[in-house]
């Protein structure tokens, strides 16, 4: 087994308290990995929320085009998440959000992020986020922009987003009609942007949000009002 990158304290199911730690996975992973994601389909009651990777596509990360790390429990992989170094062609994410051809180069993807239900309420998630950004951070690359695709209705996904800083720059269709939000960072910016005007649409109002999203709006931040969940762009 590799060296940890961390070390740390998780409950199961809300209760039982285990160690675990994080570390790099490779190709020798690539069945547990499988099996974990396959977990989480499982779990799901709405399957159109995870647009999981196949083998092959799991692989060609594991392979060097892309970084992916991992939690385990007693050597018990519970967590993964990954970055991909994605292919140019014409549904790369880097043209949903406007960038040149010559840019696409400089586009990194935040992939698929998976943790077994029972291990779900420690903030995991956030932890590998941090962790596989540092580990980046830690290589010599020239990547500016983080690029990823959420679901219109996973909002602990939105959260997770959000939380890292990222902002939502397109809402379109996505993997044969699959509505997703794309979301981007500047590895560059290390201000948080100040937003001149400010005002909140509906997570489900699709409409709304592509009308200000075509007028150089962005998504920064989740709310939950009253049940309903709003999302409030900004203008910088």
């Amino acid at each position: 087994m590799l060296s940890p990158i961390f070390e740390g304290t998780i409950k199961k199911n809300n209760q039982v308290e285990q160690s675990f730690i994080v570390q790099a996975l490779t190709l020798d992973h690539l069945s547990d990995i499988l099996f974990v994601q396959e977990q989480i389909i499982h779990s799901l009651t709405n399957k159109e929320i995870l647009q999981p990777l196949s083998m092959e596509e799991f692989q060609f990360i594991l392979n060097g085009n892309g970084l992916m790390i991992g939690a385990f429990v007693d050597e018990t992989l519970i967590a993964f998440r990954a970055l991909l170094v994605p292919q140019i062609d014409e549904e790369h994410l880097g043209l949903d959000i406007g960038l040149k051809v010559e840019e696409l180069q400089k586009v990194i993807y935040q992939e698929i992020s998976n943790v077994l239900p029972e291990y779900r309420g420690n903030q995991l998630q956030k932890t590998l986020a941090i962790l596989i950004m540092q580990e980046l951070s830690q290589q010599h690359h020239d990547y500016r922009y983080v690029c990823c695709t959420v679901a219109t209705s996973n909002i602990p996904s939105l959260k997770d987003k959000f939380v890292q800083g990222m902002e939502i720059l397109a809402l379109k269709e996505k993997y044969n009609g699959l509505m997703r939000f794309i979301f981007v960072k500047d590895l560059q910016e290390v201000n948080s942007p100040i937003w001149n005007q400010v005002m909140f649409i509906r997570v489900d109002d699709f409409e709304a949000q592509q009308a200000k999203l075509a007028e150089g709006w962005r998504g920064f931040q989740l709310e939950e009002r009253d049940g309903v969940q709003w999302i409030n762009y900004g203008r910088r």
